[in-house]
C-alpha cells in the first residue's frame, strides 16, 4: 500500500495525465544541476558521435507500430515526455516522410483519449505512404493536407482545424533558414501558452558541411539559425535546456520550445 500511496501523490486527470502546473513531483528522481552538468561535459562526445553515425543512416533504422518513423529514439522519448504533460488535443507536424512521426503522435493522443488528432503536412505525399497511414489502426486520429507548409492556403485549413484546441507543433520539412524562419512565422501563433514547438533537425549546424552534401541547407543555413532568428524577434518563447542537456543524443539541439506568454 505504500508504494501505492507515493505513486498517486501527483494528482492526476481523468486521463491518467499529470495536472499541469509549475511544482517538480517530490518522487522525481531527475536532479536538474546535476543534468545540466551533465550536458555541459558531455554534449561533445556525443555530437561527435553523431557524427560518425550519419554515413550509416542511424536514424531510418526505427519503426514506431509498424512504420518507419526516422527519428533518434532519445527524441521519441524526449516528445512522449512532452505529449503526456502538456496534453494537447492536437499535434500538427509539417512533414511526413513514412509517416512514422504521425503514428507515434496518434499513438499518444490515443492513450490520452478524447477527440485528439494529429495534422501531418507534406508537399508531396507518397502513394504508397498514403495508403499505408490510412490502412493503419490508429488512422482514426490522423489527418494528413497535401500542400507546401509554408502556402497561405495550407496554413489557413490548419488554422481552421485547430481552432479553439490545446495545441503543439513540430517542423520537419525543409530545413533551410528561409524555410524553416517562415514555418516559425506562420505556425508559432497556432501553439497554445504552455506548449511546445519543436524544431528538428537543428543539429545540421553543428555538423560538418559533407554529411548534408546535395542538400540545400548546412552549416549557417538550416533550423537552428531560423531558431535564433526567431528567438531575437520574440519573448514568446524559450528553449527548453533541460532537453539538450540530457538527451544528448538529438537532432534538435536548442529545437525544444515552450510557449511561456
Amino acid at each position: 500500500m505504500r508504494g501505492k500511496t507515493a505513486a498517486r501523490a501527483r494528482p492526476l486527470h481523468p486521463t491518467g495525465g499529470p495536472i499541469l502546473n509549475d511544482q517538480r513531483d517530490p518522487h522525481d528522481p531527475r536532479d536538474p544541476e546535476l543534468i545540466a552538468k551533465m550536458g555541459n561535459d558531455l554534449r561533445g562526445e556525443f555530437e561527435r558521435l553523431i557524427e560518425r553515425s550519419g554515413p550509416y543512416r542511424y536514424t531510418y533504422n526505427f519503426r514506431w507500430l509498424g512504420r518507419p518513423v526516422i527519428q533518434f529514439p532519445q527524441d521519441l522519448v524526449a516528445l512522449q515526455e512532452i505529449v503526456w504533460e502538456t496534453q494537447p488535443e492536437v499535434v500538427v507536424e509539417t512533414g511526413i516522410a513514412h509517416g512514422g512521426s504521425l503514428v507515434f503522435y496518434a499513438s499518444l493522443l490515443e492513450l490520452l483519449g478524447g477527440d485528439r488528432e494529429v495534422i501531418g503536412i507534406d508537399i508531396d505525399i507518397r502513394p504508397h505512404n498514403r495508403t499505408a497511414i490510412e490502412s493503419h489502426p490508429l488512422a482514426k486520429r490522423i489527418a494528413m493536407i497535401e500542400g507546401s507548409a509554408v502556402d497561405p492556403a495550407t496554413v489557413e485549413r490548419v488554422r481552421e482545424r485547430v481552432r479553439g484546441r490545446r495545441t503543439m507543433v513540430v517542423l520537419d520539412s525543409n530545413h533551410t533558414h528561409e524555410h524553416v524562419l517562415r514555418e516559425l512565422e506562420l505556425y508559432t501563433p497556432l501553439v497554445s501558452p504552455g506548449c511546445y514547438l519543436v524544431v528538428l533537425d537543428t543539429i545540421v549546424e553543428r555538423m560538418p558541411a559533407h554529411l548534408h552534401e546535395n542538400r540545400p541547407w548546412g552549416p549557417g543555413n538550416n533550423p537552428m539559425t531560423a531558431v535564433d532568428a526567431f528567438l531575437a524577434t520574440t519573448g514568446a518563447f524559450e528553449i527548453d535546456r533541460e532537453y539538450d542537456d540530457k538527451l544528448l543524443f538529438t537532432v534538435a539541439p536548442r529545437g525544444y520550445l515552450k510557449r511561456v506568454r
